[in-house]
C-alpha cells in the first residue's frame, strides 16, 4: 500500500482520496502475460479515472477486490490432478511387462544375467504388452498388475469437495446423474438458481448492467441520438432457467397471480421475456384470428380452460363433450 502526502493511498491498484472513495484505478497498459503488443509489453501501471472501470467482483466482506469462486477448491483440484497422474504412472508401469522366461544353461549360469525381447534384442527399457526372455530361459512368469480399491468412491469425494468449493452441483459440474434422483436434483438446481438470481440482481446488474447503460445513454446523447432532457430508464430480464418441471412451475405462477402473490408482467419478466412487448404481440395476434374466423383452443377469452367454449361467443369453438365420473 502506498500513501501520499495529500492523504491518497493506493491499494492493490485502487486509489482512494483522503475520505476513503475510490478515485481511480492503476493498471497496466498491457497484460504482463501477454506475448505480443503493438508496442512491446509495458509494466508501468497507468492510472485510469474511476469514472471510466467498471469493477465487477462479489464483495463477501469489507474488501477492495473479490475472491474467485473456485478459491476453496484449488488444492482439491492440485490434489485430483496429481493422484491421476500417479495413478496413470502406476498402471502404466505395471502394464510394461507381461512375462519373463527364465531357467538358464548350466554353462551360462557365470554369465551376468540380462533380458533379450524375441528377436535377441537385449532389454532395457519395457513397453506394456511386451514378452522378455532371460538368457536361454526355460520358464515363464507372468506379471500380476494389482488392484486398486475405492477408486470411484475417493474420486467422487474429491469432486464433490471441488464442486462445492465452485458452488456449483455436483451433478451439474460433473454430469454424474448416478447418485441423483429427481427430488435431490430438482432442490440442488433451486438452490443453485437462486444464488445465481442474487448474484444477477445484487451483482452483476448493479455493479456492471447499469454502468453500462448510463455510458451508453451518455454517448448517446453526446451525440445527438437521444434527446438530453429526457431520462431513459431500462429494465433487466436476465435469460431464464429452464424448468425441471415445466408443468408444476406454469401451475404454480398461474396461482401465484390469481391469489395475487405476483403479477402477470412479474411473471412473464421472470422468463426473460418484455411484458409489454408480450401483450402488443398478443394484441395483434388476437385481432388477427378475429378478423380471420379462427379460434385457437389457447385463447381464455374463448376457451375455458377445460376446454368448453365460452358462454355468449358466437365464434366460439364447440363445446368439449363433458367425461363422466
Amino acid at each position: 500500500m502506498d500513501s501520499r502526502a495529500d492523504g491518497v493511498r493506493i491499494d492493490q491498484g485502487i486509489e482512494y482520496d483522503r475520505t476513503g472513495r475510490r478515485s481511480g484505478y492503476w493498471l497496466f497498459p498491457d497484460h504482463p502475460g501477454g506475448t505480443t503488443t503493438t508496442f512491446g509489453r509495458r509494466f508501468e501501471s497507468v492510472r485510469i479515472p474511476v469514472d471510466r472501470v467498471v469493477h465487477l467482483f462479489e464483495r463477501q466482506r469489507v474488501q477492495s477486490r473479490g475472491v474467485p469462486w473456485g478459491t476453496p477448491a484449488m488444492r482439491h483440484l492440485r490434489d485430483l490432478d496429481d493422484w491421476q497422474h500417479a495413478e496413470l504412472v502406476r498402471k502404466k508401469t505395471e502394464a510394461c511387462l507381461v512375462g519373463i522366461v527364465f531357467g538358464a544353461e548350466e554353462a551360462e549360469q557365470g554369465v551376468a544375467p540380462f533380458v533379450e525381447d524375441n528377436d535377441g534384442n537385449r532389454v532395457e527399457q519395457f513397453r506394456p504388452g511386451m514378452i522378455a526372455y532371460a538368457r536361454n530361459g526355460k520358464d515363464i512368469k507372468f506379471n500380476q498388475p494389482t488392484s486398486t480399491g475405492g477408486i470411484s468412491e475417493w474420486l467422487r469425494g474429491q469432486q464433490h469437495m471441488i464442486a462445492s468449493g465452485f458452488r456449483v452441483p455436483y451433478a451439474l459440474m460433473t454430469g454424474d446423474m448416478s447418485q441423483a434422483n429427481f427430488s435431490s436434483t430438482r432442490a440442488g438446481l433451486n438452490e443453485f438458481r437462486r444464488m445465481v438470481e442474487q448474484i444477477q440482481w445484487q451483482t452483476v446488474i448493479p455493479m456492471f448492467c447499469d454502468r453500462i447503460w448510463e455510458w451508453f445513454v451518455d454517448y448517446s446523447k453526446d451525440h445527438g441520438l437521444l434527446p438530453r432532457d429526457v431520462e431513459i430508464s431500462v429494465e433487466w430480464g436476465p435469460t431464464r432457467f429452464e424448468s425441471v418441471n415445466p408443468l408444476q412451475d406454469a401451475q404454480a405462477d398461474l396461482l401465484e397471480v390469481r391469489a395475487g402473490f405476483s403479477t402477470l408482467p412479474q411473471q412473464i419478466a421472470r422468463r426473460g421475456y418484455d411484458p409489454e412487448e408480450t401483450l402488443r404481440e398478443t394484441k395483434e395476434f388476437a385481432d388477427k384470428m378475429d378478423a380471420l374466423g379462427l379460434v385457437s383452443d389457447a385463447d381464455p377469452r374463448k376457451v375455458a380452460k377445460t376446454g368448453v367454449a365460452q358462454s355468449g361467443d358466437p365464434n366460439a369453438a364447440p363445446s368439449a363433450e363433458k367425461s363422466t365420473e
